[in-house]
């Protein structure tokens, strides 16, 4: 192959990753010989083949125990599978025909696609196996060697892997559930409620059967709904423990994810208390029926309550094995207690007929089908009674992480559950108002008599059950409860059918509640709850999440009264539903590629509506309970989104937001930039986000909400750049803007120097209309001191601005802005990468020891360190300075609130408006909010009010408020003679004095150090570096007290002002003065009076 290159060692070295084996074809016998191994074969990953069958897929199958390995042929990493036909397995070499065949993928570190390097937990057998990186791919050898990896006969055959693999699985893992065992079993039980026995007459007998069906159908939709909604979000991916929750928050987020999470945990543990009351209340009632109370009704129930949930408890503690096998034989019964139901209806008894069952009849079929609504009922509180027997379609998902198959088993089992108890629920009803008659007696002696005109369906039967018009009647649809009782074959098989419902349902809510509780915990939404993720044994179970639900259940059971929150249960279950329901939605709306689920009878729109049903039937079912649950899942939504837990799950609503994003950016990008519009979206050259605070935070305080900020990064490179560094810094980056909350991005890039970078970042950094218009830079305070090629290189960098149209802040503070250099700024760090408590180490950044504000990147000395980022420096136990102390203060400056004061506006030129409008936004903010704005202008001294009034018309044309106007009219004044010398001795090091050589030389030395000033220059500008002496002098008379100064930057025609005289005219304007901006628009309006 054209990418090997000969090995530097012998071939037989342990340092090569890979032997070659070269076959000749047709002789098996031959010996192998070794071929060179590559020079890139040296790295830290294992290579597997295409179809690794101790891994991957079948990953959680593995290969059948007979499998054996051929001995006969040459040992390749790629293998396969296929059956002799005599019921063995073989695992045979796929690639032992041709050379280039058998060592595909085996010669170098480049891997096939495996499903092991897909997986984010580790794989079956052991460690966890990656990919190569493509740095590991591409990179040159000489740069970085590769750490010594496994040679090839160390890495373990397919049939070591599959060995491991059942070797594993013999020792005895985590108990896992298939579809039926798992997800049906446990829906049909919790679907199949108590309802099903002592509410479900009662319904036919006040809506009749045709509604009770709509009833059931209309309950049946929402849940089938979330059905094929919980399926769709199941088949998209890997599922793990934490059922509803998990669901929510991989598909919308921690923050509806953390807030339905908690509520709906809590509902499965009071649910608990309701099933376990239902169950104590049917007891004591059968106590009482033999007077047999141990006290009194109330204190049984707690008694008897108490006791189950103990039970209940130790079931689901000694593991889910048990619980399922709990769960199977409730099954039983509950399936026994149904069918005897259904056998009784018939087999009629004459002596029950007094009692209203007759047996099957047309007449009570017809005489039930409408309905017949008493005593204030009506059909929208019928349903709200039925819906709770609807709902506990999530008993199977709240398990996910015990399930063998989980993108299987929930679909099917979830599905078939809404199926199987639809349709008994539809039967119960049809069967039950065929064969019972609404009201009855129970006397029978109240037979037909010739003189009572009857015409119910009980009078053709030969009954006359008219009295019961009156009421006080016990028996019938209407009156008695446990009427399926009565039909039964054998009665006490539905008393155990009710047992059977109420602790299987009540089971399921204790499994479930700390199963989706641990989930939660682990992810660490909430502060403070990290104690119950904690599990044990081979299934992790969540012990201290048993405790807790039992503690909850325990005390609700004690109150005993559950009519109340009864109706916020049913809501948070809704809730969750509506939910998962608008996920499908949301991630079907987003259009991710990620989105993809497996399972393909869901539609979006569906599932909308099924969101909004949920929404419906929430109200439906009480009103006031559905706002309860509506702002409580506000309230934890609020708190988990200003928490912002650290996580990213790739959920739909960052996917929708990047649709929005791109839509409206290109939306934006068609139509053309208005003055009203305008933003002053800056380019901020801050180098690393934390060595320049101040910068950073007084940009942030005129652009957060309001525009674009960028803080590029120039890092000069003297020979290859690490782009590696460069990403991992990036991140680093980052997490610093977001841990500061600046609203902005990072960008860096290697270049030569701060121009070539700056000139990358002004033309690339942007996208569309969000694209910065505006460069912000740090004064270069230290500019005297340096090499003159950084100050013509920063110079240069501000021509370059304005020749693409760009606006330019440049930022003075007396102190300095860069606060690299001094020690214990780690901040970019994560706390893993921080170093141990007791290291006497520091962390600090390679800048160098001088300010240099605006050169937003190391230099070259330090530019072949492989990560600028930071080096470590011993610690000197001396304290810092006293001019770091200072520049350690100034700061953070911007970050605290200004207190009252004003911010001086020196508008001596017009560029458009930025001098001006960047003042204004710094006052809206509260920050700023006590500052007022005072604007200085330029005027003649004999025109001074009528230049005042002009410049406050305009002000307030432009609705600019402002404190004061002042009019200069002393700026042509000659400047004081000391600060005349004062600017010549600051000159003197970098003129040419070209009339003291001779012109070829001086032209020579101009071409060689173009900074340097020429005589013929000083005296072309003379004017206006007496202009920029005498500001000064009136700044410091005007504005010394200013809280910041916003004055107009002078402009140096390029080519004609050398850079040295440029740097010193913006070294004399803004010396010695409280933090000034020096700011110079593109001198196109960003200011406007036309609405």
């Amino acid at each position: 192959m054209s990418e090997r290159k000969p090995s530097l060692r012998a071939g037989g070295s342990a340092q090569s990753r890979f032997q070659v084996d070269v076959v000749t074809e047709g002789s098996s016998a031959a010996a192998p010989a070794q071929a060179p191994a590559p020079e890139e074969s040296k790295g830290r990953f294992k290579v597997v083949g295409f179809m690794d069958p101790g891994l991957g897929p079948a990953a959680d199958i593995g290969p059948p125990p007979d499998v054996f390995h051929e001995p006969d042929t040459a040992k390749s990493d790629s293998v396969s599978l296929h059956s002799t036909g005599t019921g063995q397995t073989h695992i045979s070499d796929s690639h032992s025909n041709t050379y280039y065949m058998r060592t595909f993928g085996h010669n170098t570190i480049d891997a096939v696609p495996n499903i092991e390097f897909y997986r984010q937990t580790a794989a079956p057998f052991g460690e966890k196996l990656t990919r190569p990186s493509l740095s590991e791919l591409h990179d040159e050898l000489d740069k970085e060697p590769f750490e010594d990896g496994l040679v090839n006969g160390e890495e373990p055959s397919a049939a070591e892997e599959a060995a491991a693999l059942m070797a594993k699985e013999a020792k005895g893992g985590a108990v896992k559930f298939g579809w039926v065992k798992g997800v049906l079993v446990r829906c049909m039980l919790n679907i199949w409620g108590v309802m099903l026995f002592i509410r479900m007459s009662w319904i036919v007998g006040q809506a009749g059967i045709g509604l009770t069906i709509a009833i059931i159908l209309i309950a049946t939709l929402v849940t089938t709904i979330t059905g094929l909604s919980t399926s769709a979000i199941t088949t998209n991916g890997f599922v793990r423990g934490g059922g509803a929750y998990y669901l929510i928050s991989r598909s919308l987020g921690p923050e509806f994810g953390g807030s339905i999470g908690l509520i709906f945990a809590f509902a499965n543990a009071v649910a608990v208390a309701m099933y376990v009351v239902g169950f104590a209340e049917t007891v004591v009632e059968m106590l009482s029926d033999v007077d047999a109370l141990m006290t009194d009704e109330l204190n049984d129930i707690r008694i008897v309550g108490t006791l189950t949930v103990i039970l209940l408890l130790g079931i689901s503690v000694a593991g889910m094995e048990w619980e399922a096998k709990a769960q199977i034989v409730l099954l039983i019964i509950l399936l026994a207690a149904i069918a005897n139901y259904f056998l009784g209806t018939f087999i009629p008894v004459d002596n029950k007929e007094p009692k209203g069952f007759f047996g099957y009849h047309t007449a009570i079929l017809f005489e039930n089908f409408g309905p017949d609504f008493r005593e204030e009922e009506t059909f929208f509180s019928v349903f709200a009674i039925f819906f709770p027997a609807a709902t506990g379609i999530l008993a199977g998902a709240n398990i996910s992480g015990d399930l063998a198959d989980p993108q299987s088993a929930i679909p099917k089992g979830t599905l078939l559950a809404i199926l199987v108890t639809g349709l008994t629920y539809v039967a119960v009803a049809v069967s039950a108002g065929s064969c019972i008659v609404r009201d009855a007696t129970g006397d029978h002696n109240d037979t037909v008599s010739d003189t009572v005109n009857c015409t119910d369906a009980a009078c053709t039967l030969g009954y006359d059950f008219s009295i019961c018009k009156e009421g006080g009647c016990q028996y019938g649809l209407m009156n008695d409860f446990q009427v399926m009782s009565l039909v039964s074959y054998f009665g006490p098989l539905i008393t155990a059918g009710i047992f059977s419902a109420t602790l299987s349902s009540a089971l399921a809510s204790l499994v479930s509640a700390p199963k989706v509780f641990q989930a939660l915990c682990k992810d660490n939404i909430y502060p403070g709850l990290g104690i119950f993720a904690k599990g044990y044994g081979k299934n992790n179970e969540p012990l201290r999440g048993y405790v807790l639900t039992f503690c909850i259940g325990l005390a609700f059971i004690l109150i005993a009264e559950l009519n109340i929150i009864a109706p916020i249960i049913s809501n948070f279950f809704l809730a969750s539903y509506a939910l998962i329901n608008f996920s499908v939605f949301h991630a079907s709306l987003a259009n991710s590629p990620g989105w993809r689920p497996s399972f393909k009878y869901y539609n979006m729109w569906v599932s909308l509506a099924g969101s909004v049903l949920c929404c419906v039937v929430m109200f439906v079912i009480n009103w006031w309970a559905a706002l309860v649950t509506l702002l409580i899942i506000l309230a934890l939504y609020i708190y988990v989104g200003y928490k912002k837990p650290d996580v990213n799950w790739g959920s739909s609503t960052q996917a929708l937001i990047y649709n929005q994003a791109l839509t409206h950016c290109l939306n934006l990008s068609s139509v053309e930039d208005h003055v009203k519009n305008f933003r002053p979206q800056c380019l901020v050259l801050a180098g690393y986000p934390n060595s320049r605070p101040a910068l950073l935070q007084l940009v942030h305080s005129f652009t957060k909400n309001v525009s674009l900020m960028v803080c590029g990064h120039v890092r000069t490179v003297s020979r290859r750049p690490n782009f590696k560094d460069l990403s991992q810094d990036y991140v680093r980056c980052r997490r610093w803007l977001i841990k500061k909350r600046i609203k902005a991005f990072y960008s860096p890039v290697f270049a030569d120097n701060l121009r070539h970078g700056t000139q990358l970042l002004l033309q690339a950094v942007g996208l569309g209309r969000l694209k910065p218009n505006t460069l912000v830079m740090g004064f270069k305070n230290n500019w005297s001191d340096g090499n003159m090629r950084d100050v013509e290189n920063y110079i240069n960098t501000i021509h370059d601005a304005f020749d693409l149209q760009f606006g330019v802040v440049i930022l003075r503070l007396m102190d300095g802005l860069d606060i690299s250099h001094i020690p214990g700024q780690d901040e970019l760090l994560s706390p893993s990468e921080k170093p141990p408590k007791e290291s006497k180490d520091v962390l600090t950044s390679v800048g160098p020891a001088k300010d240099s504000d605006s050169d937003s990147c190391p230099s070259k000395t330090h530019s072949n360190q492989s990560s600028p980022l930071i080096i470590r420096a011993t610690e000197t136990k001396s304290s810092l300075s006293l001019t770091d102390q200072r520049l350690l203060e100034s700061s953070q400056m911007f970050k605290k609130k200004q207190g009252k004061g004003t911010i001086d506006v020196w508008w001596l030129f017009d560029d458009g408006g930025l001098t001006l409008l960047i003042p204004y936004l710094l006052t809206n903010r509260s920050k700023w909010g006590d500052c007022r704005i005072r604007v200085f202008i330029g005027g003649k001294i004999n025109r001074i009010d009528h230049d005042r009034r002009a410049m406050a018309t305009l002000l307030s044309r432009f609705r600019i408020d402002f404190s004061d106007i002042n009019v200069l009219g002393d700026i042509n004044v000659k400047p004081k003679k000391h600060n005349k010398l004062s600017f010549k001795e600051l000159i003197e090091p970098y003129r040419l004095k070209e009339d003291d050589m001779e012109q070829e030389a001086a032209e020579r030395l101009k071409a060689q150090e173009p900074w340097r000033i020429t005589d013929n220059e000083l005296e072309l500008y003379k004017a206006k570096t007496s202009r920029q002496i005498r500001l000064n002098e009136l700044l410091k008379e005007h504005s010394s007290s200013a809280k910041l100064i916003v004055v107009s930057m002078p402009l140096a025609r390029k080519g004609t002002v050398s850079s040295a005289l440029y740097m010193c005219w913006l070294e004399t304007l803004s010396k010695d003065l409280p933090p000034l901006l020096l700011v110079r628009g593109n001198h196109q309006s960003v200011l406007t009076f036309y609405s």
